[in-house]
């Protein structure tokens, strides 16, 4: 089986409602799951943009305004969103000063990132920026295809984005995070097969043998 550099093919879509103390858990949730996708490199920049994209949402529409954050692949690059229900405020470039209090929001996202802009749909905006990623991974990733993409796919409807606890080694707790997703996945799949009236235990043992044929191969 060939091996191809493993990229998710659904983006990672968080709603939430704009406020200042929904910024470090909106921080977080997004660090993991970059983390997970194996963007390690571009973690802190994408952090530092998506809590400046979010304040520009919550000082220029409003606190509580409901809004989404979205995080995608696309050719060579990681693509950050954040979505708000207003088309009439957008975000401006201002050329503040090192010690300005305010003002260096788009600055900051302009410097870090490579490329940013705003995109408006009827009543909506998307503010967005985005990374290439080939300039930070120097070592690629390779996996099987096409398993691990579905995989990771449906792993991505189980995995839970809520705040984590900060003294958690990150890298191990992006790791229970998804073990703990692909229990869940497991075990409605084991619903599924019992309420289809099929044997489960013959599921399991079907499966085992085809994960341990394809490993054959692999090794041969």
């Amino acid at each position: 089986m060939d091996d191809v550099l493993w990229r998710p093919t659904q983006p990672w879509t968080l709603p939430f409602l704009a406020a200042a103390d929904q910024v470090w858990a909106l921080r977080r949730a997004l660090r993991i799951h970059l983390e997970y996708w194996g963007l390690h490199e571009l973690t802190d920049a994408a952090e530092l943009c998506a809590s400046e994209l979010v304040a520009n949402v919550i000082k220029h529409v409003g606190p509580e305004t409901p809004a989404t954050i979205v995080a995608s692949l696309g050719g060579s690059h990681l693509r950050i969103e954040v979505h708000d229900p207003d088309a009439r405020t957008l975000p401006t470039l201002t050329c503040a000063s090192l010690d300005a209090e305010a003002g260096r929001g788009m600055a900051l996202v302009d410097a870090v990132s490579d490329r940013w802009g705003v995109e408006l749909s009827g009543d909506r905006k998307v503010t967005w920026c985005a990374f290439r990623m080939d300039a930070a991974r120097g070592e690629r990733q390779h996996m099987p295809r096409p398993r691990l993409a579905r995989a990771a796919d449906v792993l991505g409807l189980y995995s839970g984005s809520g705040p984590m606890p900060e003294s958690i080694d990150r890298s191990r707790l992006a790791a229970a995070t998804a073990a703990e997703a692909a229990i869940n996945a497991i075990t409605d799949l084991l619903y599924w097969f019992r309420a289809q009236g099929w044997d489960v235990d013959d599921a399991l043992d079907r499966a085992q043998s085809h994960f341990e044929a394809e490993c054959e191969v692999r090794l041969s």
